[in-house]
């Protein structure tokens, strides 16, 4: 790749100026997030069941649970969970997708104010949610909440170069035209250019986990025209744009795929599994 060509950070580093602000646009609109957003793949859950040691009876807390893309599969695999979520939207929803079962508790707040119950839990999750705590608190919180052994598992997730590539380079044009902070020349990374060294550190920093194991997966997904103007609709760097400026790329995209790629393409996602065990 030449030197001139910008690899794209990482997806889930948001500035921390602009961090509380960006975390509560999700639940301007919790439906389409709950219809937009894809499962994450099967194996992820058995990666966690090996790994964090989620299972049937397992006491789970699942820190930002959204509208419940992790709390569902994990309650269907016979977990008991508190799931804390800050968009009161979002957390009704949740409710709703986890209707009839018992075992699943969704509370309304903000995992920096809520406080701990008594009782430790096994395992704590975050899924495309940790980087949206206050760093200060999330990771020795997080060891607070555990028993001795217990696992913080986090997942997240990255745009990397596959699927429909020439897309993903030509729409950086339409980035270039309504968002003037998009840097020129930039590229998906290829998945394993990511680097996940900035978890780990800021875990061992803690003094409160041993060493941090890592599973990466990835997942292709294609969608339509609309389907992906929905999707990027639930992103917070979209939604924080000016109507204009979010509506003239939206169009802009839609555009590019229905003139250029026949209406659908193919984005490739890197969903990374971090699991560490609290001393």
């Amino acid at each position: 790749m030449p030197d001139d060509i910008m690899r794209r950070p990482r997806d889930d580093r948001p500035e921390e100026s602009r961090r509380a602000y960006l975390s509560r646009t999700f639940d301007d609109d919790a439906e389409l997030y709950d219809r937009a957003r894809p499962a994450y793949p099967s194996p992820l859950y058995d990666d966690l069941a090996e790994l964090a040691g989620t299972g049937p009876g397992s006491r789970v807390l699942e820190v930002g649970c959204g509208t419940g893309q992790v709390t569902v599969p994990l309650a269907g695999r016979g977990c008991r969970i508190t799931a804390v979520e800050a968009g009161p939207s979002m957390a009704e929803i949740a409710r709703r997708n986890l209707a009839g079962t018992p075992e699943a508790e969704v509370v309304t707040a903000r995992f920096e104010d809520w406080p701990l119950p008594v009782e430790p839990f096994d395992v704590v999750v975050s899924a495309t949610a940790f980087h949206w705590i206050d760093p200060a608190v999330r990771v020795t919180k997080a060891a607070d909440a555990l028993r001795p052994g217990g696992a913080l598992a986090v997942v997240r997730t990255q745009h990397v170069m596959g699927g429909t590539e020439e897309f993903f380079i030509e729409v950086q044009r339409c980035y270039e035209r309504f968002d003037p902070a998009t840097p020129p020349g930039l590229r998906p990374p290829t998945a394993a250019a990511v680097d996940n060294a900035d978890h780990a550190e800021e875990v061992a920093r803690s003094g409160r986990f041993g060493s941090t194991v890592f599973r990466r997966h990835e997942q292709d997904l294609t969608y339509s025209t609309s389907e992906y103007l929905d999707l990027l609709r639930t992103f917070s760097g979209h939604r924080a744009l000016p109507e204009a400026a979010r509506n003239g790329l939206l169009d802009c995209i839609a555009n590019l795929i229905d003139r250029r790629y026949d209406g659908r393409v193919t984005k490739r996602m890197l969903i990374e599994l971090a699991v560490s065990h609290r001393r």
